[in-house]
């Protein structure tokens, strides 16, 4: 095996000589056959920082929605430390905006909700009671997946709006959940493990839209190409932890994010800094990014986490540490900054997700400019501008 020192450029070798499609994601079939490169980014270079410490394209403006242990503007309700995974929800002719807190013991998740006019009209509780809330995702009949990031951690169900009772799908498997991303065609949920061997998994429900019983299954292969599902054989309370129960899982170093469109799953590992893309139809894994292949300069892309996508089918990947940027990979192969804070260099940027109508951006400092581990000092950002559609 290479040395750590080699790797990118051994990987940039075999890259080359196996040819594009040793690494050709779905994601690329209509344009570069390969991992996406340093380019120009669809909306030009950043500007100064603004008032916020945020630099942007020209025509995006940030404001700050909540910080935390602070009343959240316009409302009494404080707003909980160390923001983490988020989505968005429609309601009525607002939206929603869902963010967990990754703090033990009393994590949880909190929401904004906004009015037609992007008003902050309230804010409040939907989950208590759990511990560290890292990512989740949003389902297509309108809950809130908030995933619990330690060894014996439960994905919780939870209602956006704050009226129906949380509940934990135990179903879904005891891990260090880190993300959950739903493919409706297939009737099945993806999940990433926060593990340096973690595992990615995939949840059938046994009636789609209730996750009370179904199999957890986990994905079975040697790297890029075709690979397989096995079921866990006890996802729900185990001796031998749930990634090493089937024999040939494939590890992933740190799964992060976790986010699905149009027949593909993306999701992320911090370890390696890579973000991958399993086409559902085909049964193929391949690789959307991978520092250790960008040729010609540095990769912009670091410290891969968190990870949404646009309706023109960009992808917005948070960086935890690197530079504070959120950067986005272009359906033709291109990886360029769209955001940076400045001044929160001990922080991490978590939770991006888009409103309904993909004109505002959601995304948070988890640490802000203190760095203070317990996420005291988080703030909580929206970017309205002239997203692509």
């Amino acid at each position: 095996m290479p040395t750590p020192l080699n790797r990118r450029v051994f990987l940039r070798a075999a890259a080359v000589a196996g040819g594009t499609a040793a690494f050709s994601g779905a994601l690329w079939q209509q344009a570069l056959a390969g991992p996406a490169q340093p380019g120009p980014g669809p909306y030009g270079g950043l500007l100064p920082a603004d008032a916020n410490g945020v630099q942007l394209p020209a025509g995006f403006t940030s404001r700050i929605v909540a910080r935390s242990l602070r009343r959240v503007p316009g409302t009494r309700y404080v707003w909980h430390p160390a923001p983490d995974g988020g989505a968005c929800f429609r309601d009525g002719d607002g939206w929603i905006y869902v963010s967990n807190s990754e703090v033990p013991l009393v994590g949880g998740a909190s929401a904004i909700r906004f009015g037609a006019d992007g008003t902050v009209t309230s804010a409040y509780r939907i989950l208590l009671g759990t511990s560290i809330n890292c990512a989740g995702g949003a389902t297509p009949w309108g809950t809130w997946l908030s995933c619990e990031e330690h060894d014996i951690g439960l994905v919780h169900e939870t209602d956006p709006r704050g009226r129906q009772p949380a509940r934990a799908r135990p179903a879904m498997g005891r891990f260090k959940h880190e993300a959950a991303a739903c493919d409706p065609e297939r009737g099945v949920i993806y999940l990433t493990e926060d593990q340096s061997d973690g595992c990615f998994y995939r949840f059938r429900p046994q009636t789609w839209g209730d996750l009370t019983e179904g199999t957890l299954e986990v994905l079975v292969g040697s790297g890029t190409g075709p690979v397989t599902w096995a079921r866990v054989p006890s996802p729900r309370l185990w001796i031998t932890p749930t990634r090493e129960q089937v024999s040939g899982a494939m590890r992933f170093d740190g799964g992060e994010g976790c986010y699905y469109a149009n027949g593909i799953c993306y999701f992320t590992t911090k370890g390696d800094n890579r973000v991958w893309a399993y086409d559902a139809a085909a049964q193929r894994l391949d690789l959307a990014y991978d520092d250790d292949l960008v040729t010609g300069g540095e990769p912009p892309l670091t410290g891969v986490d968190n990870i949404t996508g646009a309706a023109s089918g960009d992808l917005f990947v948070a960086e935890d540490g690197g530079n504070m940027e959120i950067n986005l990979i272009t359906p033709e192969g291109t990886v360029a900054p769209f955001l940076r804070v400045l001044g929160h260099e001990e922080s991490e940027i978590t939770g991006p997700a888009f409103s309904p109508d993909g004109t505002r951006l959601y995304f948070s400092s988890q640490r802000g400019e203190s760095g203070v581990s317990a996420g005291t000092d988080g703030y909580t950002y929206e970017v309205t501008g002239p997203f692509r559609h």
